[in-house]
């Protein structure tokens, strides 16, 4: 694994800054490299307030919205709240049913069946809400592609609401209103918003126009957290305040939905990590292997009894997932190795047994043990449908768009997509994207690569120092957990293994005068030698912290380390 440092940000600067705020150069320069310079811009990050939320009217066809909504509850019409069945989608139609449940007696939800229907709008949903009556739909996280869907439901007289934040395409769909902050002719300021996100903008503008206050939303803001958490937008402006108080949200007051699936966990204050870990493979599960609808059901409820029964359901098929990603990652793994693929320069698998729900987390599994683009295959009806991720420097919706003679469809952009394909052109594909990646990718981008923030060494790890990490999350996208490197470094003789499999490292770890520190390194189980018998190593890691019986203690989050 490469160590990449960070370029140092500019010294005046860093300096300034560390003399305004009272702290260390090293903070100070992890603020300049996030793009924080001065003091003003260091108390809105540390300090933000929902009050520095852009007025949703800012963004394009926001008063169309909320005028055709609004009419919609007066007049009693049927209104649908549609969405995709991954954790913004879910998130997105429960914060939407939540707030507009006691305006409208006449509201239902809808989620479509990842295998049946697939992502976004389909035919079967709009004749669904042609069949319940409904006179307007609202799609959160989908629909900004879906021109045919939206003529198709035109043709009804089911009028359009579209809250979505995936690109545009050349032609947009004729909607009443398209809420995409990502239109070229959208002047709302901030863009990364997510589905949810959008949504809360939307409820925004109507408890606005109703003579409401922004605080009379913050029970909503643990859905948008989660889903800003879950589908890895970045966290900075707006994302990082609704972010941030989200997660207020979820430690102080959550709904009963997350405590459901919050109170299994040995833990007091969770993170948006956390919420990553723990509540969004939950919340996906319930799509990957029954039904998105299950998710909104457990996230509308309002009763922790009844949440505990469906989290229980959901904990099921959490289960289930995580059994079929392992053993078809296992099965992947044995047919590189069968094949002697182990030195290609992509992966490409396919079995028709594979479970077409979990081929995306399986790509993730065999990046982990070759770093490399991968695409996983399974069985889909007549066709083979695929996941893809990749790695640092390889844009994958371009090679995909390269190899498009040999794919039906594909979708996605430069980190993850999804695309079908014919049996019979599987090979030519799986040759054709092998042979590009072997033209784009060099043998050096192929090994993993880390960027460290600072060097540091372990006396500069002081309670200050600790607490003003603290105040720099939510990290994520645009504001990571920094990692530092401290060299010259000796376990004090605890160094062991952990695990069944003993894969995770366990340290205690020491530089000069300095005090010891525990520290952990999942999957690192095979570098104890390297620790061994006080030998000096260089550790590269992340500062965080240990809950155990109600107990909060400082831990390294090793990330590896290199021997002498």
């Amino acid at each position: 694994m490469k160590w990449t440092l960070k370029p140092a940000p500019d010294n005046k600067t860093v300096a300034l800054l560390a003399q305004q705020l009272q702290i260390t150069p090293v903070l100070a320069s992890l603020l300049v490299q996030r793009g924080i310079h001065n003091f003003e811009e260091a108390k809105l990050f540390f300090r933000p307030e929902l009050t520095q939320l852009h007025e949703p009217w800012l963004m394009k066809d926001m008063d169309k919205a909320v005028k055709r909504i609004l009419s919609a509850l007066e007049s009693q019409e049927k209104i649908m709240v549609y969405g995709d069945y991954d954790v913004d989608g879910t998130t997105a139609v429960s914060l939407v049913m939540d707030y507009l449940q006691d305006k409208c007696s006449k509201l239902i939800s809808y989620i479509p069946d990842r295998y049946t229907e697939g992502y976004g709008i389909s035919f079967q949903g709009i004749d669904t809400a042609e069949k319940e009556g409904v006179n307007l739909i609202i799609a959160l996280d989908c629909g900004i592609k879906s021109i045919d869907k939206i003529a198709y439901a035109n043709q009804k007289n089911i009028d359009f609401i579209i809250c979505d934040h995936h690109l545009p395409g050349e032609h947009i769909p004729q909607a009443v209103a398209i809420l995409n902050p990502k239109q070229l002719d959208c002047n709302y300021p901030y863009k990364e918003l997510c589905g949810c996100g959008i949504g809360f903008k939307l409820i925004q503008g109507i408890e606005e126009t109703l003579g409401g206050t922004i605080e009379n939303l913050k029970p909503y803001l643990d859905l948008v957290a989660a889903a800003i958490g879950a589908d890895i937008v970045p966290i900075t402006g707006e994302n990082r305040i609704l972010a941030k108080f989200g997660l207020e949200i979820i430690n102080q007051n959550p709904r009963p939905g997350f405590q459901a699936i919050l109170q299994q966990q040995k833990k007091r204050t969770f993170t948006i990590s956390d919420v990553v870990f723990y509540i969004a493979p939950r919340i996906n599960a319930a799509g990957r292997i029954e039904h998105g609808k299950h998710a909104v059901k457990l996230l509308t409820c309002k009763e922790l009894a009844l949440a505990e029964e469906i989290s229980k359901e959901i904990e099921t098929f959490n289960l289930e997932r995580r059994q079929l990603d392992q053993s078809n990652a296992i099965m992947a793994l044995q047919q590189i190795e069968a094949n002697q693929e182990q030195e290609q320069f992509a992966t490409v698998v396919y079995d028709p047994t594979w479970h077409k729900g979990v081929v995306g987390i399986v790509a993730s599994r065999l990046i982990e043990t070759y770093y490399r683009p991968t695409i996983v295959f399974t069985k889909s009806g007549d066709y083979l449908a695929a996941s893809a991720r990749s790695i640092k420097g390889f844009d994958l919706y371009a090679a995909l768009e390269a190899c498009s003679e040999h794919l039906i469809q594909f979708g996605g952009h430069m980190h993850a997509a999804g695309m079908t394909c014919l049996p019979e052109k599987y090979e030519d594909f799986k040759q054709a994207f092998e042979s590009l990646a072997k033209q784009w990718l060099t043998k050096e981008m192929l090994e993993p690569e880390i960027e460290v923030d600072a060097e540091i060494s372990l006396a500069e790890i002081t309670p200050k120092f600790i607490r003003i990490l603290q105040q720099m999350e939510p990290f994520g996208p645009g504001n990571m957990h920094p990692v530092f490197c401290t060299k010259n470094v000796v376990d004090t003789g605890y160094a062991k293994t952990l695990g069944s499999d003993n894969e995770h490292l366990k340290l205690f770890v020491k530089q000069a005068s300095s005090e010891g520190i525990p520290a952990i390194g999942f999957k690192l189980g095979q570098k104890i030698a390297l620790v061994e018998n006080r030998k000096p190593f260089d550790l590269l890691y992340s500062i965080d912290e240990n809950e155990w019986n109600g107990q909060t203690s400082l831990q390294l989050r090793v990330k590896d380390v290199k021997g002498k």
